[in-house]
């Protein structure tokens, strides 16, 4: 069974920094490219960051250049999203994806097919 489940969210103030994690299960995820995504209340969901199979080719959205880190662990099936200097503004439900698209796609949210069932983060100002 194909299972992707996020972790790592919580309660954090303004400043603070947060890693999730993503433990994928399955056959294939070894060579999916993985992507982050986030929605806030009251919003769209949109892209956060991806990494491709090999960790070596990566894309963050303009909104957290500088503030987050995305890796991957082959072995432990696991990705990671580091975050700091969090903003009361990064308060959202943070989801998992994979799938196999093109670079240029890798922010498009329906280039992915599996997805976990997300992780809340909230930044306290």
């Amino acid at each position: 069974q194909v299972q992707l489940v996020e972790s790592g969210g919580g309660l954090v103030q303004a400043g603070g920094s947060l890693r999730l994690s993503c433990t994928t299960s399955g056959r294939g995820f070894s060579s999916s490219v993985m992507g982050w995504f986030r929605q806030a209340p009251g919003k769209e969901r949109e892209f956060v960051a991806a990494i491709n199979w090999s960790g070596d080719s990566s894309v963050l959205a303009d909104s957290v250049k500088g503030r987050v880190t995305i890796s991957r662990d082959i072995a432990k099936n696991t990705v990671y999203l580091q975050m700091s200097s969090l903003k009361p503004e990064d308060t959202a439900v943070y989801y998992c994806a994979a799938g196999l698209p093109r670079y240029r796609l890798y922010g498009s949210e329906t280039s992915y097919n599996y997805w976990g069932q997300g992780t809340q983060v909230t930044v306290s100002s």
